[in-house]
């Protein structure tokens, strides 16, 4: 990993750090923010569908012989 210093970025004001630090920060921080609602999508989605097989699973509808589209009849 390359630091500023290996990209001849070299800050020897205080008050230069600072703000440049503080500009980082924020920009990690909305990143951040992006990816938690990204997260909390995709857990949402997995709910979603987790409920739609677990509801698929219990239906009357689906029984052995009809699984998969089979329904025991040739045609």
């Amino acid at each position: 990993m390359s630091t500023a210093r290996d990209r001849g970025i070299v800050h020897t004001d205080p008050a230069g750090v600072k703000v440049s630090l503080a500009a980082e920060a924020a920009l990690l921080e909305a990143r951040l923010g992006m990816l938690s609602e990204a997260l909390h999508e995709i857990d949402v989605r997995i709910r979603v569908v987790s409920d739609s097989l677990h509801k698929l699973r219990h239906s009357p509808a689906v029984t052995d012989g009809e699984e998969h589209g089979r329904t025991g009849t040739t045609g």
